[in-house]
């Protein structure tokens, strides 16, 4: 059975229509959806999905409870390291979500660095994903590291226009990629070498 991972910017409270209608396509096609347990994109995912009375949905969340499943759904508690803090423990999650689904569709506010990270993730596993980018209302196919850097250089150029405001940002965002290059490099390295 295909698997979708649903993840995005915890700044995207709504789901726009454009993205309800993808949601609808993945529904009709009885796709297993799995959601993190976040508010913004994951909890606007866990309310439409609600609201399309939707059962094949698994919440994943970082340690023993999860911060949002609406639809009671199955859980997946990750186990992660109690000393971790911050971004670092759901990271955990985030990793095993992108281990299990077959394809992601990620809603980026063109700033969140953990959403590009997810699309990294399924990049590195050889997964496509595709990237709602909310700010242009536009939906970009990613299945390549190639397609995420064109995407990040793409809004790290007009974010830079506001007089270096989201210049930390930018930067984590290029890093991000600069890491995610270097770990599918050495992936493919060691798969030829195999």
């Amino acid at each position: 059975m295909t698997t979708v991972f649903l993840s995005g910017s915890r700044k995207i409270s709504r789901l726009d229509e454009a993205v309800k209608i993808r949601l609808s396509t993945i529904v009709e096609k009885g796709f297993r959806v799995i959601v993190g347990d976040a508010n913004g994109a994951d909890k606007a995912f866990q309310a439409t999905l609600v609201s399309m009375d939707y059962t094949n949905v698994t919440v994943f969340c970082s340690g023993p409870e999860c911060r949002n499943n609406i639809g009671q759904w199955n859980v997946k508690h990750v186990s992660v390291d109690t000393k971790l803090k911050g971004r670092t423990f759901y990271t955990q999650k985030d990793k095993a979500m992108a281990g299990e689904a077959d394809y992601g569709l990620v809603l980026w506010d063109g700033e969140s660095p953990g959403s590009i990270s997810n699309v990294i993730e399924m990049l590195k596993r050889n997964k496509r994903v595709v990237v709602y980018l909310s700010p242009e209302k536009q939906f970009y196919a990613v299945s390549h590291l190639d397609d995420a850097k064109l995407l990040i250089l793409r809004q790290s150029q007009k974010i830079e226009t506001f007089e270096g405001r989201f210049r930390p940002t930018t930067e984590r965002l290029r890093e991000i990629t600069e890491k995610g290059a270097k770990l599918l490099e050495n992936a493919t390295g060691s798969s030829a070498q195999q």
